[in-house]
This record gives structure tokens, C-alpha cells and sequence, in this order.
């Protein structure tokens, strides 16, 4: 069997660069199902079968057998089959004392994502937490963010889920790895590759610029809007209790909110359930700096919303498709009513003028930049810290998914925090919920409860705008515990 391997992308491999000691670049969530089926008669849940289902969908995301490798001297991480691969050491089986409540599971959570993944090994982890009350257990994902991105997250998920209850098992596919290519392999195919790079380019930029939908004028907008990023960004955030150098250890927290109600938000104010959520943040992040006594007299508090610019057949790939927009929240405004409309007015000008496209532009051009100039990029990038929070809207199915017929009730994810960042925002809905999950540094957020507790506040305040009344969102606070949670 000849060699085989492939080249991560300037973006995926960039997620490499970022990730240090302290700031982990995986990113992942919290399942919670009822066991049903999966339950065994001592109370646990059956791991060897869900073993065997995870084994059975892997042929369908090659991915996760294979590790990282790098070309010698030009030091470019490659993909290349773990012929080491242990199913075992990837899906794991711990246990809460019984019977363990949320807090217990928060906190088990929060250790999980404390803990790099090992860069000698395939990039993810599956943690199967039993012991919870009610006869439930929970699911703690972790890949690395060269890997996945919060889409490709989800179709990962529907590989491993199903809608329907009856889900007969099914037999792992035979699996043989591909030897790994050799330095002298690896280094002949760069130096061919390097070689014809300037055609290449040339037939990037032809094509680019021969698409039906680029016209000049649509050329000029991208370089125009990738302008606008690099300059905002060389602006710098704004001074904040929540943006300080981070350590390695995490909190992690949820929040349900019924996604009816925040369509009905968005019916009742225009715009979209992104916007609401958006809206949310920011009476929240105000309600939350004011409590820590922070001014927020002239703070230009920025985020980064992720988006996707993965087409319709770039679906179920394994791979990083996100562009971004950066944007002021309008920390400043009381009016929650008001909130919301400015947040309109400035997503509605981010999509016309194609801000996304802008960042997508400048992934593009990092592709011919080689690894020297990515890795000088992204850690120029990671110095700037031209946003204070990230925020990401993860859409997902509205109907009831199982694993082997035991029931998913909800799922709350997680992003990765990047250097000087203390919390990350992530939303995802499903079968008529809101999931919220809140990741922050330990000793930068030891008030994390705090925070989704103004979350929900805030939130309420948009419901009462809107004239539904007293209507309390699903809070699930913790306390801060007496000890770190560390790796």
C-alpha cells in the first residue's frame, strides 16, 4: 500500500499555532440523554455497545484515525493514519458519585476541557459521564479546532445520532492504515509543490475572478471588507476584568432558554434569532461588567460571530469553514428594545457589506503564504486581541435525535478561549431549546455563575419588551466551588 497523507489548511493549521499552554484549542459541548436502552441493570450505561457505534461510523470521518505529522524543515502539519490507533483511549468511561447532579457534571466538565488533547495521537475525545441523577448520563466531546469547526461539529453529531428510536447496530467496516510517507517523501512533494505554486496561484486568481457571481465591483467589495478587518483589528479591544492573560484551567456553565420565546423576540422586533441572541449578550456582558464596578463610559466592547461559508457540497466535511464579523455591542445602551435595533442595523450592514467575505478573502491568501507567514500571522493575530468575546450561533435540528435509542433532552457546547480572552459564548438549538454554554478561565471568572444568571436577566428583559410577560428563562447556576479543577 503506497503512502498517503494530506496538507491541513492555512486555517486548520493556524488552530495549531494558537493553542499554547494555557489557551487549548479544542472546542466540543455537553450531551445530556436519558439512558434508556444503554442503561445496565447495575445502573451504568452499556459502553462497550456505544464503543462498537462509535467504531461503526468512523469510516465515515477518516479523520479521527489519523494524526498529526509535519514537513521537515518548512514544519507544515499533514495528516497521516495513527497506525496506533486505540479506539479505547478515545472514548472514555467515568463516573459521577451517585446519585451526581448538574453542579457535579459542570465541574467534571470544566476538568475535561482544562486538559490539552495529545498532539501524538488522533485530535478528539469522547468522555461517557454515567451516575447522573434521574437515570441519565452525559456526553463530553472534545476535537480539536484544526479538525472541526461548530457546523462541521454538528454533522459529526448526526453521524453519531439518529431521529428515530430503532437504530440496529451496526458492524465496524475492516480499517487499514496507510503507512505514513517518509521525511525525504514529504520533502520531494513540497519542493514540487512550491515549484508550482505560481501557476497555481495564477489559476486561483483566474478562476476566482471568473466565477458568475464576481463581478469587479464584488472584487473590490472583498478587498474593501478585508480592509476593514485588518484595521479594526489593529485598533486593539477594550480594557476589561474579562481580558487578561489566561491560565489552564476552566469553568464551564449552561443556560436553557425556549427557543420559542426567542422567536417570538424576533417576531415581535424584526431581525433574527442571531440578532436576539446578540442582543442577549449584550445586556448581559452590561449587567455583568456593571456588577464587577467596571466603567463602561466610552468602552468599545467588540466580539467576533463566527460564520459559516461552507457551501451546500462542502457539508460533512471534516474541515475549518468559518469566516467571522467583528462588532461593537452596544454594552452603553438600558433600553433592551433599543439593544436589539442597534444590533440589527449593524448585522444587517456586516451582510451587505460582506465583512465575512473579507476574512474568507485573507484565509485565501494565507493558503500561498507558506508556514513561516502563517505561523507569523497568527501570533501577530493572537497579540493584537482586537475583540473582547467570542460569540457563536450554532443552528441545529428541531426534531428528537437518539444514540441507540437512548434519548438526547439537550446539548450545550463549548468554545475555545484564545489568549487573553477569560469567556467564550456558544448557542446551540435543538428540538425547541436554546442550549447556551459558557466557557471561562477559572481565576478570571471565578463569578461565572454571575454571568448566565445576567444572561437570563437579560433575556427576560427582551421578553417583557416584547409584552409576554414573566417569563423565566431555565437557569442552571453554580456556585463557585471551594477547589480548582485543574488537569
Amino acid at each position: 500500500m503506497s503512502a498517503g497523507y494530506e496538507r491541513l489548511s492555512a486555517q486548520d493549521s493556524s488552530f495549531l499555532v494558537f493553542e499554547d499552554q494555557n489557551t487549548h484549542m479544542h472546542l466540543g459541548g455537553i450531551a445530556i440523554f436519558d439512558a434508556g436502552p444503554l442503561a445496565t441493570p447495575d445502573g451504568g450505561v452499556n459502553i462497550e455497545r456505544i464503543r462498537r457505534h462509535v467504531a461503526s461510523r468512523l469510516h465515515w470521518i477518516p479523520r479521527y484515525r489519523q494524526r498529526i505529522a509535519y514537513i521537515p524543515l518548512e514544519r507544515h502539519p499533514v495528516w497521516v493514519d495513527d497506525d496506533h490507533f486505540n479506539l479505547s483511549y478515545h472514548v472514555r468511561h467515568t463516573s459521577l458519585p451517585r446519585p451526581g447532579d448538574e453542579e457535579q457534571l459542570k465541574r467534571l466538565a470544566g476538568r475535561v476541557m482544562s486538559q490539552r488533547l495529545d498532539r501524538r495521537r488522533p485530535l478528539w475525545e469522547i468522555w461517557i459521564v454515567e451516575g447522573l441523577e434521574g437515570g441519565r448520563f452525559a456526553m463530553v466531546t472534545k476535537t480539536h479546532h484544526c479538525m472541526v469547526d461548530g457546523v462541521a461539529a454538528v454533522d459529526l453529531n448526526a453521524i453519531l445520532l439518529s431521529p428515530t428510536p430503532e437504530y440496529p447496530q451496526e458492524d465496524a467496516s475492516p480499517w487499514v492504515p496507510r503507512p505514513a510517507p517518509g521525511p525525504l517523501t514529504l520533502l520531494r512533494d513540497e519542493a514540487l509543490r512550491q515549484i508550482r505554486r505560481p501557476l497555481a496561484l495564477g489559476r486561483w486568481l483566474g478562476s476566482t475572478l471568473q466565477a458568475p457571481d464576481v463581478a469587479p465591483g464584488r472584487v473590490a467589495e472583498r478587498v474593501s471588507a478585508a480592509w476593514q478587518t485588518i484595521s479594526a483589528g489593529l485598533r486593539g479591544a477594550a480594557r476589561t476584568p474579562l481580558n487578561a492573560p489566561i491560565g489552564p484551567h476552566r469553568r464551564f456553565d449552561w443556560l436553557t432558554l425556549d427557543l420559542g420565546e426567542v422567536k417570538g423576540v424576533k417576531e415581535r422586533f424584526g431581525g433574527t434569532v442571531n440578532d436576539v441572541v446578540l442582543a442577549t449578550v449584550a445586556g448581559g456582558v452590561r449587567r455583568f461588567l456593571r456588577k464587577r464596578r467596571a466603567s463602561l463610559e466610552g468602552m468599545d466592547y467588540r466580539i467576533v460571530v463566527p460564520v459559516s461559508v461552507r457551501s451546500e457540497d462542502e457539508r460533512g466535511r471534516l474541515t475549518n469553514r468559518a469566516s467571522g464579523w467583528l462588532m461593537s455591542l452596544p454594552i452603553q445602551e438600558r433600553d433592551p428594545r433599543r439593544r436589539l435595533a442597534r444590533i440589527r442595523q449593524t448585522t444587517a450592514h456586516l451582510k451587505e457589506t460582506n465583512q465575512a467575505l473579507g476574512v474568507e478573502l485573507l484565509t485565501q491568501l494565507a493558503e500561498w503564504g507558506g508556514a513561516a507567514l502563517i505561523t507569523l500571522g497568527t501570533r501577530f493575530a493572537s497579540r493584537l486581541a482586537p475583540y473582547n468575546l467570542i460569540v457563536t450561533n450554532i443552528p441545529g435540528p428541531q426534531v428528537p435525535l437518539y444514540m441507540l435509542g437512548a434519548p438526547l433532552r439537550s446539548g450545550y457546547p463549548t468554545v475555545p478561549l484564545f489568549e487573553n480572552q477569560g469567556l467564550g459564548v456558544a448557542t446551540f438549538s435543538y428540538a425547541g431549546k436554546l442550549c447556551w454554554g459558557f466557557n471561562a478561565d477559572w481565576d478570571l471568572v471565578p463569578d461565572l455563575h454571575d454571568f448566565v444568571e445576567a444572561i437570563g436577566d437579560s433575556f427576560q428583559e427582551l421578553t417583557e419588551a416584547a409584552g409576554f410577560g414573566d417569563v423565566r428563562a431555565t437557569k442552571a447556576a453554580v456556585p463557585p466551588p471551594e477547589v480548582a479543577a485543574g488537569p
